[in-house]
């Protein structure tokens, strides 16, 4: 195979990644000290990041989004390096999922029961003021 047919994988420089994904290059730094992903270094030092990096930062920063925390993404993580069927990290996902859905509806029930007693304390302040200005009134 020539030269030509062998592609050179993709790779970018923090800057490159952290625009991309609209994160700072702190948070991809710290993501690398907790060993959530590891680039390659230039001879400089400079470090680039390869398709997997970027997967993983992907899958990093959406489960932050989800409201996971890094030790559980760092597990999920592990789960798929060590089965790469997936498998396993599926699994583990659906049961961290399910997890979070309940703490979601249980924080659903607090803010709607939180809703209602500002309504009520609202309507008995409205009424209040209500009564003293009749009362101003006579």
């Amino acid at each position: 195979m020539s030269r030509e047919g062998i592609q050179k994988e993709e790779s970018w420089t923090i800057s490159d990644l952290a625009q991309q994904l609209d994160v700072s290059t702190r948070t991809i730094r710290y993501y690398e000290e907790l060993g959530l992903i590891f680039p390659s270094r230039t001879e400089k030092g400079s470090r680039h990041y390869n398709r997997k990096d970027r997967a993983r930062l992907r899958l990093i920063l959406r489960g932050k989004r989800f409201g996971f925390s890094l030790d559980q993404i760092r597990e999920m993580i592990k789960l798929f390096d060590e089965d790469r069927t997936g498998r396993a990290q599926l699994l583990r996902t659906i049961e961290y999922g399910n997890q979070k859905l309940a703490e979601i509806d249980e924080k659903i029930m607090e803010l709607r029961q939180l809703r209602e007693d500002i309504l009520v304390y609202k309507q008995n302040f409205e009424q209040k003021l209500l009564e003293e200005n009749e009362e101003e009134k006579r």
